[in-house]
């Protein structure tokens, strides 16, 4: 029981925290259409701004500054870049975002360098949030869970409870009715985009600190952020939570079990020898394919239900 209530809560805020990063990625597509492959970017600026700012702020000011200075970076980047290609189609689009990426992670380099940088968890937050049985579970992972949940609730309050968020809505299926209204809908699109991009900041100041801070982290949870995407829904900010949550309980449980398929057909009275074909893969430990598992359900997905758990429409 206490093990898997333990694996459990960590699965929870791993997958709140891949939420985190999803939502800005979501919120854009659902909004613009348009696919951003320098995402993960955003997340890693994010957390760089974080660290200079608490060097000098402390943790707290940039949990509000950096978000808004990514916000700010993407505004910018929208209006002088992506606004131009945007005329010509998706695929330049996708051509730029993923250009984008790599220039991101060189100036990142340039400026704080090739090593990670010492951005640890404030004091405040680096404790046992409570014990069970004999396990401890930090405050900091519970702290990035509220931060999550009330990320969610401000989207959700944004766009269905506010004029902004109605007139963002409504520049996504009527955008000429919009404009004949008095409204800017390319202003519109810059504060979606410059939103998404704070979002993505908001995740990288609460897991840079959670994990490491490095110009390699926008590469090593990229990947992950459009599996999760995908398998939500394109486009489907509550798919992308489901979807989240998903596959962070189900990589933390298999990274967790040490057991094999062997072991499982060994309790049904099967013996399989060294001589059985496939025997290596049977053997191996569920932990060691753990990684790929999301991309298994990615793959599945496609297969069986390629608008994803709850997306309504494709790329």
């Amino acid at each position: 029981m206490e093990f898997t209530l333990i694996t459990l809560l960590n699965g929870l805020s791993y997958g709140l925290l891949l939420f985190m990063l999803s939502s800005g990625l979501t919120l854009i597509f659902s909004m613009m259409g348009v696919l951003n492959f320098a995402h993960a970017s955003f997340y890693m600026l994010g957390a760089y701004f974080a660290y200079t700012v608490s060097v000098h702020l402390g943790f707290w000011p940039a949990l509000i500054v950096a978000p808004l200075g990514v916000g700010l970076v993407g505004a910018v980047i929208e209006r002088y870049g992506l606004r131009t290609v945007h005329k010509f189609g998706h695929v330049p689009e996708l051509l730029f975002t993923f250009g984008l990426s790599y220039v991101i992670v060189e100036v990142v380099q340039l400026i704080w360098g090739r090593a990670a940088v010492p951005y640890p968890i404030p004091h405040e937050l680096d404790g046992p949030l409570f014990t069970l049985y004999s396990t401890t579970f930090p405050i900091y992972k519970g702290f990035m869970m509220m931060v999550a949940l009330f990320m969610l609730l401000s989207i959700y309050l944004v766009l269905t409870r506010t004029r902004i968020g109605l007139v963002i809505q409504a520049a996504l299926t009527h955008p000429e009715m919009v404009e004949a209204l008095g409204h800017n809908v390319p202003r519109v699109f810059m504060l979606v985009f410059g939103g998404g991009c704070a979002l993505a900041g908001l995740a990288g100041v609460i897991g840079g600190n959670a994990f490491v801070t490095e110009p390699g982290m926008a590469a090593a949870v990229g990947s992950i952020i459009f599996v999760v995407v995908v398998v939500g829904g394109l486009g489907s900010l509550i798919g992308a939570l489901v979807a989240s949550l998903l596959i962070g309980v189900l990589q933390t449980f298999a990274v967790a079990l040490d057991y094999s398929l062997l072991d499982l057909l060994s309790k049904f009275g099967a013996q399989p020898g060294v001589d059985t074909p496939g025997y290596t893969l049977l053997h191996m430990p569920i932990s060691q394919v753990a990684p790929i598992l999301p991309y298994m359900l990615l793959v599945l997905i496609l297969i069986f239900k390629p608008r994803g758990l709850m997306g309504t429409r494709e790329g």
